[in-house]
């Protein structure tokens, strides 16, 4: 604005003066020149400094003689003489009619005055004559007392190089070397250049800054700037307030230009970063270069999490659009935390995979994610297994408080409940029933929690596996008991029996364990048995019993005690010899109304009966309870028409069809 043409053209009103004040404005040029030059390290940075001290004293003095001239001049000229300029004396030369001096002595007399008195000598040549002047040397003297300071300050900061744009200078000068020596282009160099410039202009986000404050206060202090930023981000979306509480505590915060890199598609990354403000686009990179946007990233977004997560390369680029300012954690801090709030990184993981079904492009990696929450799954039952196996009481009920589920299966198909059986730990197996697991879960094995404890010999478990509610179940367990007969386990046996096992149970040939136990001359195991309720006149396929078997031996003490089991079971049950063992151990079978051979769409569901004595009673039951015609006959699952009640076997399954068929 053309104040000076103002101020004439208004009649020179001394109102219109004082707007000539809003030029000082032009003074942060100045301090924006010298800052750039205290940055370029090809200018001497002693020089820059000291040049800069010097502009600012004189600065100083000069505003300072521009007052000192103002305030003999807005006097009225009759009075100019109790002024200071005005009551000057240097040898012969007067200053009484200083107003018609030229203006380069009058400035450069007002110029002496500023220095002199801020340099506070004094020669008393020039001094205050009004009030006015008085109160405004004290002023200017006060003032000059900071201002040498801040002269002397800057003066030992230059000898001392401590100061923040020293080490700035110091280490672009370092990545000038670097860059020249290894060739680097101009786009990278400009790149980083920039970068650092912006770290340099936004350090005080630099953790340094809080490393003298106790962690506790840094941990508020985190709260406060980054809380609400991570609550909103989707990713984690559910998650604990502790969990959150734990990545607001661990965060970094930086800053990136525009046009910067972040991350580059196919790169390992090792942060998983937060948008606070700014704008980002995720690029896919084609197999012939071309770029396609996939996605923007807007205040409340991260990237680097699938990544990170799924432990496979950057999908996509991800590029800064504007000025952005981040909050960033370490990929070994992050799984850190994941490892102790491991249902959280349940949840993460379930929010990824919802918050990518939508894009397209990001179903690529759909399958990945899947595949490393089956693996999380995993490690966490194998976790779980491997507390209740070592009898970590504490452990396995943070983990399953923490979310664990006590009935996840590991690789075997084993629960925690198998373990803790199979070791003998009361207490945990104690705490498993009281979480409610399945009590009667069988394994890749068909072993229950129940056998895994009488297996191992493990009998307060195992009762109290059994007032809870389990009952023992044994795959085949006809041939389970005839090979345990073989080798003579009775410890094991004798535990079986007592849960309730039946000592009639017959494996592929019909054959009990009794039936071994005879045969091979095992007493022992034979008076186990026999003591558990085994028949002696149980037939196997080719219809000989145990008391037969015992015969054959030649074993006189086995052959003696079948004979005395013999008796007892014919004096109880005074009926043919053949039905003692119906008797005692009712069998049952299961009779459907179709064809064995028929296809699975076209057949229906069956009937349980128990097995009564004759064959033509069993088809009249069945008849009746499947709604079939009279003049049916009974086939085994192998199409052979059976002919007498005693081929079959107790649990079998039979197949009601009529002649015809």
């Amino acid at each position: 604005m053309p104040w000076d043409n103002i101020y004439k053209a208004a009649g020179k009103k001394e109102g219109l003066r004082y707007l000539l004040w809003i030029r000082l404005c032009r003074v942060r040029r100045v301090n924006d020149f010298f800052q750039k030059m205290e940055k370029d390290i090809r200018i001497n940075f002693l020089f820059t400094r000291i040049l800069k001290l010097i502009v600012v004293e004189l600065y100083c003095t000069h505003t300072a003689a521009c007052i000192f001239y103002f305030l003999a001049t807005t006097l009225p000229e009759e009075k100019e003489g109790y002024t200071w300029i005005g009551s000057l004396t240097l040898g012969d030369y007067s200053y009484s009619h200083f107003r018609e001096i030229d203006l380069w002595r009058r400035y450069i007399t007002s110029l002496y005055f500023a220095i002199v008195t801020m340099a506070t000598v004094g020669y008393g040549d020039i001094h205050a004559v009004n009030l006015r002047e008085m109160i405004f040397v004290m002023v200017y003297v006060s003032f000059d007392m900071i201002l040498g300071a801040y002269l002397i300050g800057n003066m030992t900061a230059l000898i001392v190089k401590g100061s923040k744009t020293v080490r700035y200078r110091d280490k672009m000068t370092d990545l000038m070397n670097y860059m020249n020596r290894n060739r680097l282009g101009r786009e990278i160099r400009t790149q980083i250049k920039d970068h650092l410039r912006l770290q340099y202009e936004s350090a005080y986000t630099d953790a340094a800054v809080l490393q003298d404050l106790p962690i506790s206060i840094r941990a508020k202090i985190s709260q406060t700037l980054y809380q609400s930023c991570i609550e909103n981000i989707p990713l984690f979306r559910g998650c604990s307030s502790e969990f959150i509480s734990q990545i607001v505590t661990r965060v970094r915060e930086e800053f990136f230009l525009p046009g910067e890199v972040i991350m580059e598609q196919g790169h390992v990354i090792d942060q998983l970063y937060f948008v606070c403000h700014g704008v980002l686009e995720e690029i896919g990179i084609g197999k012939d270069g071309s770029e396609e946007t996939v996605a923007l990233l807007e205040p409340n977004s991260s990237f680097g999490e699938i990544s990170i997560l799924c432990n496979i390369p950057q999908p996509y680029t991800v590029r800064v659009c504007e000025l952005c300012r981040l909050i960033q954690i370490d990929k070994q801090l992050f799984s850190n935390i994941l490892e102790i709030y491991f249902h959280d990184g349940r949840r993460i993981l379930t929010n990824l995979l919802e918050g990518k079904d939508s894009d397209l492009r990001v179903k690529q990696v759909e399958s990945d994610i899947t595949f490393h929450i089956g693996k999380q799954e995993a490690e966490l039952a194998l976790k779980v297994n491997s507390a209740a196996y070592h009898g970590d009481l504490h452990q396995l009920k943070s983990l399953i408080r923490a979310g664990a589920d006590p009935n996840k299966k590991d690789y075997d198909g084993r629960s925690p409940l198998h373990l803790a059986a199979s070791r003998g730990y009361e207490d945990i197996s104690l705490f498993l029933i009281q979480e409610g697991v399945d009590l009667n879960a069988s394994d890749n094995f068909d072993n229950t929690p129940l056998f895994e404890a009488i297996k191992n010999g493990h009998d307060r478990v195992a009762s109290l596996l059994v007032k809870e509610g389990a009952f023992l179940k044994i795959e085949n367990a006809g041939s389970f008991l005839c090979v345990l007969v073989a080798k003579g386990d009775s410890d094991l046996l004798r535990r079986l029996l007592s849960n309730g096992i039946d000592p009639d149970s017959k494996d592929y040939d019909h054959r009990t364990p009794l039936h071994v136990a005879a045969s091979q001359g095992l007493f022992t195991m034979a008076r186990l048995l026999l003591g558990a309720g085994a028949s002696v006149f149980s037939k196997d396929r080719w219809g000989n019993t145990p008391f037969d078997e015992a015969r054959l031996s030649g074993n006189n003490q086995l052959t003696k005690l079948m004979e005395e089991a013999k008796s007892t079971q014919i004096s109880e049950f005074p009926i043919a010899p053949h039905e003692i063992s119906e008797k005692m151990h009712p069998r049952k079978c299961t009779v459907f109304h179709f064809h064995p051979w028929e296809p699975k769409d076209l057949r229906k569901h069956g009937v349980v009966l128990w097995i009564p004595k004759s064959m033509e009673e069993l088809v009249t039951t069945a008849s009746e309870q499947l709604n079939f015609p009279s003049g049916s006959c009974i086939l085994s699952e192998d199409a052979g028409k059976i002919l007498d009640i005693g081929l079959i076997s107790d649990g079998q399954k039979l197949y009601l069809i009529s002649e015809t068929t």
